[in-house]
């Protein structure tokens, strides 16, 4: 197999049809664990394509991917910080709603709207 560019990590040469398409070749979609979606982005003057994760918390995406732009990220970079604060959302919430359940049978201590904003909003 020919190689395309300077490397030593296996390539398969895609056709790219008039709309912009191409097929993921099966091995490397098997491989790296692709599913409905991917990412892509230009790292270095190339286009880089990676799975997109399926992951809960998605109403926090947004808002996540807006702190980490503010704090510099982009790239590959901002693809893994994303990942990593992402995937924290999910137990976040788990315990949040467990706190709330227990605090409903009065096995747990509760804060109310009050004693965490100090009263409700005037309107």
């Amino acid at each position: 197999m020919k190689k395309l560019v300077n490397t030593d990590k296996e390539q398969k040469r895609v056709s790219i049809s008039s709309k912009r398409q191409f097929t993921i070749p099966q091995r490397f979609y098997t491989e790296l664990g692709f599913d409905k979606e991917a990412i892509c982005m230009v790292e270095d003057g190339r286009l880089v394509i990676v799975p997109a994760e399926s992951v809960s918390g998605g109403e926090f995406a947004e808002q996540i991917l807006a702190e980490l732009i503010k704090e510099g990220y982009s790239g590959v970079e901002l693809l893994n910080e994303f990942k990593s604060r992402q995937a924290k959302v999910k137990p976040a919430v788990k315990k949040l709603l467990e706190s709330a359940a227990k605090a409903a049978k009065g096995e747990e201590s509760f804060f109310s709207y009050e004693d965490v904003f100090g009263g409700k909003e005037d309107s």
